[in-house]
């Protein structure tokens, strides 16, 4: 009994020395309260960051900030920054009709071919949707001009709008209409590159639009059509307002893409006749490098306005039709 009792002394004392040895290493272990940072963990996330941000900084800040310089400030007949003129590029394309014209023109181009290219595609997808033979080689054609370039298609419309060989010219000619300049009257061409620019951009839209109906749960469709919806009244009801991200996605990106659109102009028209398919984008070019120019601070200014379009116009698309997506 004895022994027993000693034994279980000993015991109590030896858990007694073990939880004293732990209190003591934990008041000697620093306590990382709640809002106390980890550096360990901060510096492995901004190592991660790193690279992106040079990126980052090297073609996204730095030549913005140096076309925010150049704005506001004159250059020499070799185009280096001189004088600081503040906003006088601003106020002058303010005051400067053909400012005007060119910005309405880009606005005309935006319209001419945001609307038609997601729509157009829409139509399509819709239309290959319906269950008839060769749809799958329909979605092909359809989807071809996705492969194209911009120069390669630009040229391609270049001989399809030529006045004497051109295929419009020669079809018109079968019901004894004269030849038509498409690209060197000013009814027309600014048509006539919004024509090629739907047609480059189409199968981007139809490959987006197909991806989407293809996302869209069967059970729903399966559903719809149990309860009699076929045909107009299911795209109208279920398939349309299921894609509204897709074609949310459609609209914002193809208006960013229509307000920088450079090569099909530069190819087919050269921005006229008389800039009636000069954009803000073409305008910047001709005052900085075309035909010998060097008039950078213009141009940037140009830019920095183009910038604010952009933002302007993706602002107001979320603002009006992002609430009107369906993301479930």
């Amino acid at each position: 009994m004895p022994r027993s009792s000693g034994a279980a002394a000993a015991a109590g004392r030896a858990g007694a020395a073990a939880a004293a040895g732990r209190a003591g290493a934990t008041a000697a272990a620093p306590k990382r309260g709640p809002g106390r940072p980890d550096w360990g963990e901060r510096t492995l996330a901004w190592a991660f960051l790193l690279p992106s941000l040079v990126v980052f900084a090297l073609f996204i800040g730095y030549p913005l900030g140096r076309t925010l310089y150049l704005s506001t400030h004159g250059n020499d007949l070799f185009g280096a920054p001189s004088r600081y003129v503040g906003m006088r590029h601003y106020t002058d394309l303010l005051a400067s009709a053909e400012f005007h014209k060119t910005l309405v023109t880009t606005l005309l181009f935006v319209l001419l071919t945001v609307l038609p290219g997601v729509f157009g595609a829409l139509g399509l997808v819709l239309l290959l949707e319906s269950r008839v033979r060769g749809v799958r080689w329909l979605r092909s054609a359809f989807a071809l001009p996705f492969a194209f370039s911009v120069a390669s298609a630009s040229v391609v419309f270049s001989v399809f709008f030529n006045p004497a060989i051109g295929v419009l010219n020669g079809l018109l000619s079968q019901f004894g209409t004269g030849p038509v300049g498409w690209l060197t009257d000013q009814r027309y061409a600014l048509l006539s590159v919004s024509a090629a620019t739907v047609w480059m951009n189409l199968g981007y839209n139809v490959l987006v639009l197909s991806a989407g109906i293809g996302s869209i749960p069967q059970e729903t469709v399966e559903a719809a059509r149990l309860d009699g919806a076929t045909g107009w009244r299911l795209a109208r009801s279920i398939t349309v307002p299921l894609l509204g991200p897709h074609l949310f996605f459609l609209i914002v990106v193809s208006t960013i893409n229509s307000l920088q659109s450079f090569g099909q102009i530069h190819i087919l028209t050269l921005g006229g006749p008389d800039g009636a398919t000069r954009t803000l984008v073409y305008s910047v070019y001709e005052k900085a490098f075309a035909y010998g120019s060097s008039d950078f601070g213009t141009a940037s200014a140009q830019a920095v306005v183009l910038l604010v379009v952009v933002l302007a116009c993706a602002g107001v698309q979320f603002g009006l039709l992002e609430r009107k997506v369906h993301y479930a």
